[in-house]
């Protein structure tokens, strides 16, 4: 079974070596034989038949993507495809600005570090930054990222300073993309289609709690779904 983790790796950064140790961590507590690797955002782009059909799920990555077109051309499909897709810290943001241009319209929805003399920053600077943070985020008890959490609070791992403009946040709560997570003060922490198999988005970074002994049960969540995913596939 394969994962693609759309992101352009620096292995210095820690969320993203923390997600190649979150990937073996639940591999090795589920038994299955996960093969991941990072694709580049700028090659998605020329290979894009390759990587679609390459693998059985995606994790957008941590981080700032050299190719935003190539990010969001991934989600699309993912969305679309109904494959099992999983966005953390950066990846939460992206899958917010694709959902903005391609379904609520907003075609000129921009991301305030690449663009930020945009009309339309969807996703903004926070008021105070999360970087090095731990937060608790309050879970709704009808999504699935509470069936996969099984309680209505956690403790998370933050490590950003954009997330979804407040002034748009009415705007996506009203749509297919649901906000399932929120800090105490009503801010979006979690998102998800709810009618998809696995499309979940998280503002934190939940590989950084993830340890050998417990891994995250949403990156268990999602290499199950993956696996499911891959299932389908063969039979079909």
């Amino acid at each position: 079974m394969k994962i693609g983790i759309i992101g352009d790796y620096r292995p210095e950064y820690p969320s993203q070596k923390a997600t190649n140790d979150a990937m073996r961590h639940s591999s090795a507590k589920s038994g299955i034989q996960v093969d991941y690797q990072w694709i580049p955002t700028q090659s998605i782009p020329e290979h894009f038949s390759v990587i679609t059909s390459n693998y059985d799920g995606y994790w957008i990555a941590p981080g700032s993507p050299e190719s935003i077109t190539g990010v969001l051309a991934m989600i699309t499909y993912a969305r679309e495809q109904h494959v099992p897709l999983l966005g953390t810290c950066g990846g939460f943001q992206h899958m917010i600005l694709e959902y903005a241009r391609s379904i609520l319209s907003i075609e000129d929805a921009a991301h305030e570090e690449q663009s930020p003399d945009a009309s339309k920053l969807l996703i903004s600077r926070l008021a105070c930054s999360l970087v090095g943070q731990q937060g608790e985020v309050q879970i709704s008890p009808c999504s699935k990222a509470y069936r996969i959490y099984q309680t209505p609070k956690t403790i998370e791992h933050f490590r950003c300073n954009y997330g979804l403009n407040a002034n748009y946040q009415n705007q996506i709560e009203q749509s297919g993309l649901k906000i399932v997570g929120t800090d105490q003060l009503g801010e979006p922490r979690i998102i998800e289609i709810p009618k998809h198999p696995f499309f979940i988005g998280t503002l934190f970074v939940p590989q950084l709690s993830s340890t050998f002994e417990t891994p995250h049960c949403l990156v268990d969540a999602f290499i199950e779904q993956a696996c499911i995913h891959a299932g389908e596939i063969n039979r079909n």
